[in-house]
């Protein structure tokens, strides 16, 4: 068996939702989170599935043990919903609780294993938190935990959601919350598996946020972000700007971002400490 870790990664937006990010000139979630570990954890390898697809399959059984970690991205559907779609992704991913598999995610991702492990997602009554995710602060759980070693108390990231994990599953923690969203960040212990979660995503940065908003104009104006289109490509040019440039000291006050967001080794921080302090050990033990 090979020393590098093999990752299963669940993109569970549907192809429709995928076509509209790619014309956007935003990169696919799967595609983009696959790139993400490739990068943290050199010599690994990535395999990307999508479930929302008619026919899709997921590993069953062994097949999930072939796996050193199991890596969710965010997503189109709300968990919530009762379609075969949402009830694919449940169950596998109680299936990889099951397994034993080491599990991480975002957005999407976080609200699966809650749900997955008996908890439960509700609409944020706040509605539609978007772009940046401000003064994330750890809890004492969260500053205690693995996934947050070397990372600040209070941070910001990159966000896109109207959804939250409403009531932490048995086995659950919660790790950290921001005036926005209660549960910003989670850890599950579920059978003999194991999931860290993030409601934010680390694999974005000022460009893929850019495209992403891009993406989301229309449905922006109509939650008050901006106050007509022009607004909102003018935001869409900031951030691709500092993309661009992140000397600009000009555009990164105007948007009001820093090394939190900006600096990709602090923004992957908490992936690269799944795969050391969770991946990693677990690898070891089963080979």
């Amino acid at each position: 068996m090979s020393g590098y870790p093999r990752f299963l990664v669940i993109d569970g937006y549907t192809k429709k939702a995928r076509d509209e990010l790619a014309a956007g000139g935003a990169t696919v979630a799967g595609p983009l989170y696959a790139a993400m570990l490739k990068d943290v954890a050199r010599g690994a390898t990535c395999d990307v599935v999508y479930p929302s697809d008619p026919g899709a399959a997921l590993p069953k059984g062994a097949a999930l043990e072939a796996y050193d970690g199991i890596a969710w991205t965010g997503c189109s559907l709300t968990i919530f919903e009762d379609v075969p779609e949402v009830k694919r992704q449940i169950d596998f991913g109680r299936a990889a609780y099951k397994a034993g598999v080491p599990s991480f995610g975002t957005c999407w991702g976080v609200q699966m294993a809650a749900v997955a492990a008996g908890g439960t997602v509700a609409a944020n009554p706040k509605g539609r938190e978007m772009g940046i995710a401000r003064k994330i602060a750890l809890t004492p759980e969260g500053r205690a935990h693995p996934l947050y070693r070397g990372k600040a108390d209070v941070f910001d990231g990159f966000i896109s959601h109207y959804d939250e994990v409403t009531q932490l599953p048995p086995g659950g923690v919660r790790l950290a919350g921001n005036a926005f969203t209660h549960v910003q960040s989670l850890a599950v212990k579920n059978g003999k598996g194991e999931f860290w979660g993030l409601q934010y995503h680390p694999e974005y940065d000022l460009h893929e946020m850019a495209r992403l908003v891009w993406c989301r104009i229309d449905r922006l104006i109509k939650d008050g972000f901006f106050d007509n289109r022009a607004a909102g490509e003018n935001y869409v040019a900031l951030m691709e700007a500092l993309h661009a440039n992140p000397k600009r000291k000009d555009l990164a006050w105007l948007l009001g971002v820093d090394e939190d967001v900006m600096d990709r080794t602090v923004r992957r921080t908490e992936v690269v400490n799944w795969i050391e302090h969770l991946v990693k050990p677990t690898m070891a033990k089963r080979r």
